[in-house]
């Protein structure tokens, strides 16, 4: 068990392009919105299509995330095949559109499950700011879903895509009265730490994905058991943390038989940097609750986990 820092060594998420290029999102929104679901879903089909099948990191990361599921799981009919694959590709597609029509407030977020937001109602109260750890289960543009039903909330999202800037000009023009902000960082620089600290004390929510190694040619990382193998999460959020010096919840978004759920999590009250020597153990004790959860959530819905990039650790 050690802290890594991983150089640019392998196939990186950030460098592996997804199938929500920049170009085509004002014109897939416009079908969705003009004609409906089902007129997006012919045009984003073919594409998600020939995106799985021209990108074989993409889909040897499927499989292998397929695979885990059903062996691990014991989820036999998730067993990684070729309709398995593609389904978890059009699950992707589906996400894409989703998280068009919340920005765009064409998404009935009232009927957005929440589980485990009263401690908001304190934070908010007090102006309190708070870290929230996501991960790329379901949509996490969900969490809207909070700020409907909590007035004066706040939120900014933690990005690594160099794309943020101008993904964040298109959700603008989509939804000009947000409350939400999305800021691309490719380390935690002591810029960045000044600024969310800033956001954190007048009472804004910070969100950063906990299943992601960021973009950096230092990728400070723990392996920890995944579903039945190690695998490389970051340490950043927990170092962001105990930075911030504020409350930290988890954040998981759901997609199933009765809907979506958007479920917060309680993890620590703050997070305090231990001595050196002491760091190593620590960060693996975060990590490794942070994966816990989210293969429970992985295993509640199969499909809603995106992450189309090699995870596990190569043996």
């Amino acid at each position: 068990m050690e802290i890594m820092a991983r150089q640019q060594d392998m196939t990186h998420w950030a460098g592996i392009n997804e199938v929500t290029f920049l170009l085509g999102i004002r014109f897939l929104f416009w079908i969705a919105r003009i004609f409906g679901r089902w007129p997006f879903r012919l045009f984003l089909y073919p594409v998600i299509f020939w995106y799985m099948m021209t990108n074989p990191i993409a889909r040897q990361a499927s499989r292998d995330y397929l695979m885990h599921i059903s062996s691990y799981g014991g989820i036999k009919d998730m067993e990684p095949g070729f309709w398995r694959t593609l389904s978890h590709f059009m699950a992707f597609g589906e996400n894409i559109l989703d998280k068009l029509l919340v920005w765009s407030g064409n998404y009935p977020l009232e009927s957005v499950l929440i589980h485990g937001k009263a401690p908001f109602d304190e934070y908010i109260l007090q102006k309190q700011g708070c870290l929230l750890i996501c991960s790329h289960s379901g949509n996490i543009e969900l969490c809207k879903a909070l700020s409907k039903k909590q007035a004066g909330l706040k939120v900014t999202m933690l990005v690594h895509t160099h794309h943020a800037k101008e993904f964040n000009n298109i959700l603008k023009q989509i939804s000009p009265d947000s409350q939400f902000s999305i800021v691309q960082v490719t380390d935690i620089s002591p810029a960045v730490i000044f600024a969310l600290n800033e956001r954190v004390q007048q009472g804004e929510f910070i969100i950063i994905a906990g299943d992601r190694v960021p973009v950096s040619d230092n990728q400070r990382t723990v392996s920890v058991d995944f579903l039945g193998d190690k695998a490389a999460f970051p340490i950043g959020p927990y170092v962001l943390a105990s930075l911030l010096d504020c409350p930290v919840h988890l954040m998981f978004a759901t997609k199933g038989a009765h809907g979506d759920e958007v479920h917060f999590e309680f993890f620590r009250k703050k997070i305090s940097m231990p001595a050196r020597k002491e760091r190593e153990v620590f960060f693996h004790k975060l990590a490794s609750e942070y994966s816990a959860r989210l293969e429970h959530y992985c295993l509640t819905a199969p499909l809603q986990w995106f992450n189309f990039y090699p995870f596990w650790d190569k043996k």
